[in-house]
């Protein structure tokens, strides 16, 4: 490799500290952006414990997007454990995953209206959208683990080439579970989607990258 083609490839990558950083700042946004989607109770004088009550469905929305993101974000910095230099194709793939998990308190805040207001139709069509955007953030980290495992000189020198290799998997079954959730909630029952909402928080817990890829890679 001659000076100059070294010296334009150097150019092409960046230090995955400041992109962690950066992406850092976007969760951090996000989980404020999830808060605001519970609104103030507007009822009469007398009326205010009746109506927080009233506003469950906006905190259980709120803990379960809440969770979801924390756990993504968790992933997030332990992937970034991993990396040594980021170059185009992996800031551009990055930016696509933060951008659809930034979607997220939107349908959040739609499913927590339709459940306060118990209208079965919006109900339905609330889980199906909720359950379109996280099957859409769980297709995003697939492109990521794929490029990665192409890439073994983006990691730093420590990790073990087929690391990223086994993680595939795991979005796959994320954008499986939230296309059944999709299907389940719309044509059966909201509630089933809701379930499979819980059930993937879960496995994303408990499949956390904090834990495992750590392992895997010491």
């Amino acid at each position: 490799m001659t000076k100059q083609s070294s010296s334009e490839e150097n150019s092409r990558v960046a230090d995955a500290n400041r992109v962690e950083a950066f992406s850092d700042a976007v969760f951090a946004i996000i989980t404020t952006l999830l808060v605001l989607e519970i609104h103030r109770p507007t009822g009469a004088p007398g009326k205010l414990a009746e109506e927080l009550l009233a506003s469950w469905p906006a905190y259980l929305a709120y803990v379960l997007a809440f969770l979801y993101v924390g756990i993504i974000w968790l992933n997030h910095h332990s992937l970034f454990q991993l990396i040594g230099k980021v170059d185009l194709t992996l800031n551009w793939t990055n930016l696509a995953g933060l951008g659809m998990t930034a979607f997220l308190p939107f349908p959040t805040g739609i499913m927590a209206d339709a459940f306060r207001l118990g209208n079965f139709a919006d109900e339905r069509a609330a889980v199906t959208l909720y359950a379109i955007v996280a099957g859409l953030m769980s297709l995003a980290w697939l492109p990521l683990f794929v490029y990665l495992n192409r890439h073994p000189e983006l990691m730093k020198s420590n990790v073990k080439a087929e690391t990223f290799a086994r993680e595939v998997s795991r979005p796959i079954v994320g954008v499986l579970s939230y296309g059944l959730a999709a299907v389940l909630g719309w044509f059966i029952h909201p509630l089933l989607a809701i379930a499979l909402f819980v059930f993937m928080v879960v496995y994303h817990a408990w499949t956390c990258q904090g834990v495992c890829v750590r392992r895997r890679a010491g």
